[in-house]
């Protein structure tokens, strides 16, 4: 079985190789093979620049010492099967935990450049809600630590809504990360971030989006009734009580409705990450959407 996933890694690394022959020195296209690195991939010389390279060098996974087990990573990742967790694939694999962690901040660093996704014809909108997560901040250390000089934080503890009885914040609140989702009947989708609840922030984010001939569908939230008007857009207002959520047939915002089910299925087994980590699980969602295969990625690093 190590041997069948180093192998599969070796082919994967090597096929990057074969598809760019160009030092990544100098540009130079003539070389010679150089013997094997550590971990078995072809190692080649450039004849102008005398340096070696591989099919890792130069790229983000060009320092992992184990690109086999980094591969059973990304499958996992990327499979149809729900990802296991970062302390259950460590056991699984015999590795630390903050490696398998590393590796996966690794992938969202290669995910994060995307390319957009155009748009056309009917375009749904909507928005979801993601709880602020402050996982891993130092912040109530340091405050508790020398509270003269550090400010307590804004948000307050979990655990400070049954010891020091707060009032439990519910539905919407500041708290609450909006995150704007955008699909057409192409199969074309978009998840985005979006810093606050503003109709300005929603008119910015979805202008570059809409094609002057589209339809937008959405409900009546505020930012979608100026951007139709100030661009000049169709718009259909759909509701959410039985009998108004499709108009006229065929007008309706169900894509997005249950592009936001498969997010909360997705995110849900992570129990709330990090914000400051949040646009990676959703470029991660939005990858595993699409199909990208852990092939094309390791190739794109």
């Amino acid at each position: 079985m190590a041997l069948r996933r180093q192998t599969a890694a070796i082919s994967e690394i090597e096929a990057r190789t074969t598809n760019d022959e160009t030092c990544p020195f100098c540009g130079g296209v003539d070389r010679q093979r150089w013997g094997r690195t550590r971990t078995k991939v072809q190692r080649y010389r450039c004849k102008g620049c005398l340096k070696t390279y591989s099919g890792r060098t130069g790229s983000v996974i060009g320092r992992i010492h184990r690109p086999d087990l980094f591969m059973v990573v990304l499958q996992d990742m990327l499979g149809n099967s729900v990802p296991l967790s970062v302390r259950k694939l460590a056991r699984r694999l015999g590795i630390n935990k903050y490696t398998v962690w590393r590796w996966r901040m690794l992938v969202f660093s290669i995910i994060r450049s995307s390319s957009p996704m155009s748009f056309a014809g009917i375009i749904e909108a909507d928005e979801t809600y993601q709880r602020e997560s402050r996982k891993g901040s130092r912040e109530w250390v340091r405050h508790i630590a020398d509270p003269k000089k550090t400010p307590p934080p804004p948000r307050p503890r979990w655990e400070d809504f049954t010891t020091k009885g707060l009032k439990m914040m519910r539905g919407l609140s500041r708290w609450q990360l909006p995150i704007l989702t955008v699909a057409d009947r192409g199969g074309s989708h978009l998840f985005q971030r979006l810093p606050d609840r503003r109709a300005a922030t929603i008119q910015l984010a979805m202008a570059p989006l809409m094609p002057s001939d589209a339809v937008l569908c959405s409900n009546r939230g505020n930012g979608y009734e100026d951007l139709a008007a100030a661009h000049g857009l169709e718009h259909v207002v759909v509701g959410s009580k039985p009998g108004t959520r499709v108009a006229s047939g065929c007008y309706h915002i169900q894509n997005v409705n249950s592009l936001h089910a498969c997010y909360k299925r997705f995110i849900k087994p992570f129990c709330g990450p990090a914000t400051k980590n949040l646009d990676g699980y959703i470029r991660w969602l939005e990858v595993r959407i699409t199909g990208v295969q852990p092939a094309e990625l390791v190739r794109a690093s």
